[in-house]
């Protein structure tokens, strides 16, 4: 270990004879008269407090010591092509500039970095700018990127859908299976078992499954109220949200009835993004700008 001085200009360690700091050449080891404590601060980079006399926060390193407290992904080439995070409040917040090449989008690692939501993972996905064209990739997240719905999209079988707070997958309905009896003879009474064209499967905390729904026509609505399948209690969700039809050829067209929050779809694994496009990363919408 090395021992010796810190400058409280500069932070340069300098030996234990030394009196002048090496690199900005003030005192060192001066005391001084001890004055009102600064008020604590929010850290420009997580939002995390700092108490007043602390120069760097406690949470995710950012010093935070410096006259410009914008966060440290502002600072960066001029570009015009950028990410926009979207408040709760519908306006927009932080801008994340990109240019050329891979910026990564995380938790914990990368230059677009949440460290509180505990939805994205420590890495979570990569956006890749090349010659104007910008993509997303889902780096095994462990719960995806999700892309707003633009325009009616048909989708293969098992796709996920976030529809205001509800997690939910569309499938192909299983064939029909005739019933059986036991070793005995016996059948199990159960309620009839119709033919059905299409499966809504939704997903609670945890990836345990809740509601199953099976539709026995081919076109299947989504909302508060008055739909095949409603959810009255989920405050982001519309009165008629989003519709699925199920297509002879096994897929479905998903379309968004004009909701107020939209209807999202899981990125499979990369995507090309597009000017106006939102993206759910976790807790964070985000919106795309091309220069």
């Amino acid at each position: 270990m090395t021992l010796g001085l810190v400058c409280d200009a500069c932070d340069t360690l300098s030996p234990l004879s030394a009196t002048l700091c090496s690199t900005c050449g003030a005192a060192l080891g001066s005391k001084t008269v001890p004055g009102p404590s600064p008020a604590p601060r929010s850290c420009p980079n997580c939002g995390s407090e700092i108490p007043g006399q602390h120069r760097f926060c406690g949470f995710c390193g950012a010093r935070s010591d410096g006259a410009d407290l914008r966060p440290v992904w502002l600072a960066g080439p001029s570009t015009k092509t950028r990410l926009v995070l979207v408040g709760t409040d519908g306006q927009d917040s932080l801008s994340f500039p990109l240019t050329d090449g891979e910026h990564v989008a995380g938790r914990l690692e990368g230059a677009v970095m949440f460290p509180e939501d505990r939805l994205l993972s420590p890495r979570h996905a990569t956006f890749v700018l090349q010659a104007g064209k910008l993509w997303v990739r889902d780096d095994g997240s462990h719960n995806g990127v999700y892309i707003r719905l633009r325009a009616p999209k048909i989708v293969p079988s098992g796709t996920l859908l976030l529809i205001g707070e509800q997690l939910i997958r569309v499938e192909s309905a299983l064939p029909d299976v005739l019933p059986y009896p036991d070793h005995e003879g016996t059948y199990f009474y159960c309620s009839p078992h119709r033919t059905a064209r299409l499966t809504l499967v939704q997903f609670l905390t945890g990836g345990d499954v809740g509601l199953i729904y099976r539709s026995r026509g081919d076109t299947v609505t989504i909302g508060r109220e008055l739909n095949d399948v409603n959810f009255p209690e989920d405050p982001y969700i519309s009165g008629r949200h989003a519709q699925i039809v199920a297509l002879e050829d096994g897929r479905f067209q998903i379309t968004d009835l004009g909701s107020k929050n939209g209807t999202f779809e899981k990125v499979p694994k990369i995507v090309q993004l597009f000017s106006g496009d939102q993206l759910l990363l976790g807790q964070q919408l985000l919106r795309i700008e091309l220069g």
